[in-house]
Parts: C-alpha cells; structure tokens; sequence
C-alpha cells in the first residue's frame, strides 16, 4: 500500500507510470518486457489498486496481484486490450495479504478458474478476512474470507507458468508473508517487489530487522527492471539498486 505521508517517494529516481495514485486519467495496459504486461495500478485501472501484472506463459498466464477489488473489470478489459485471453490464467500470485493487492482475488477466481497462492504467514488473513491484517478498514471496505489454493512455505522456490519460470522469495518485513517474484527474459532480470516500501505498522505484523535482511536479499539479485507496487517501474539496474538502497536508508 502507498506510504501515505509520501516520505519514500524519491523523485531523481521515481519509476515510469504508477506513481502512488495521483493521477486520475487512466492509461493503456503496458508490456514492460517480453511477456510482462502491467494490467493494473492507480493509473492503469483504479487509484486505490496496487499494480497488476500478467506473466505470459504461452499456454498459461500468470497474474501477480489483483487490485483492491473495485476494478476487476477495467482489469479484465486491461487483459483483453494487451491482446491476452483472461481465460489463460492458471495461478493468481498474491504477494501479501493487503487489501489493495487481494482485493479482486475472489472475482478472477469465480470468473476464471484460476488457483490463489501466497505465502503461508500471509494465508489466514486472507482466508478469514481479517479487516485489520488486510488493511480493509484502511479502505473503508470488507474482504470476504477467501479460500487459498496454495500455501508456499519456505524462503523460496519456482512456480511454472507454461514455458516460463517464476522464482519467488520469502521477503519479510511489511507482513510476516511479504514475498517477491523475478523472472530472466533474455539478459534482463524483472523483479516484482510489491510494497517493499512499507509501511511498517504493529498491525500489519511489520519487522524492521526483517525486512532490512529481505531488502538485502533484493539488492543481492542484481535486476535490471523493478516493477514496484505503487511507485513505478524503474528500469536500469542503476535506478533499481538506488531505490531500494534508499528506501533502506530512510529506516535505519
């Protein structure tokens, strides 16, 4: 979720697109790289939405986030208008359990058959709704409890999306489920690192001392492209290293 005194925003290195909902005019879908297409975020489906991507597999699609819900059909249109069947995902990849990420979680399972996953410290907030561990109250909204499909355990692993391979690690500190996803197209590593951020609050079950580690973890994968989760997409490995740094040095 945005941090909302908006102290982590850096503007020397601020990303393209999303930009923590200021704007109201909506934009296109955008393919970020070889099969990575950005279908949500504050400009690009709601204000309230975190940013929404799709992992083309061939065969299969991923769908990394869901928005808080209010705008799951601009998101389908959003699928649909990068030239995308919805029908094609598999696996909806929640990376923690907040409502601006999970929202339309519930919906683009019914409509399409697709399996939720997140991690197993972030499951039961999801499956019970809870309005505080969610963020719910935060957006004057309800969460219905939601089943998952799966639980991923551990501080890594692999999820297959057709052809392609989505790592996923364990990154700790916002939630106690917080994960981020890479993928490698060609010589580019794309990382998803939602909310990596903040902010860090009691309820949420935030750990500073975590999530410093997490951050060292992300530096550690050398990206190229960052697509951050209400911040923009930063795309030089330069620009991602500083982000991520800086973000560091504002919570030491």
């Amino acid at each position: 979720m945005p941090v909302r005194d908006g102290n982590h925003r850096h503007p020397e290195d601020a990303g393209s697109g999303t930009a923590g909902g200021r704007r109201t005019d909506m934009t296109k879908p955008e393919w970020i790289a070889e099969g990575v297409c950005q279908v949500g975020g504050p400009e690009v489906s709601r204000a309230d939405d975190a940013t929404v991507f799709i992992v083309d597999g061939g065969d299969e699609l991923a769908m990394i986030d869901s928005g808080a819900g209010r705008s799951v059909r601009r998101i389908e249109e959003n699928i649909r208008g990068a030239g995308l069947d919805p029908s094609r995902i598999t696996q909806l990849i929640l990376t923690h359990c907040h409502i601006d990420h999970i929202g339309g979680a519930p919906h683009f399972r019914e409509r399409f058959g697709c399996r939720i996953l997140i991690h197993a410290l972030d499951a039961e907030a999801v499956e019970t709704g809870d309005p505080k561990r969610t963020a719910a109250s935060w957006y004057d909204t309800d969460f219905p409890p939601t089943k998952t499909d799966g639980r991923l355990t551990g501080e890594g692993g692999v999820l297959t999306v057709g052809n392609t391979a989505l790592a996923w690690v364990h990154t700790p500190g916002h939630t106690p489920g917080s994960i981020c996803l890479y993928l490698d197209r060609g010589d580019q590593r794309i990382l998803f690192g939602q909310d990596i951020h903040g902010p860090f609050l009691a309820a949420f079950g935030s750990d500073l001392t975590q999530w410093r580690r997490s951050m060292d973890k992300l530096l550690a994968l050398h990206a190229d492209i960052l697509c951050e989760g209400h911040f923009g997409i930063f795309r030089t490995k330069p620009s991602v290293q500083r982000y991520i740094q800086r973000t560091l040095d504002q919570n030491p």
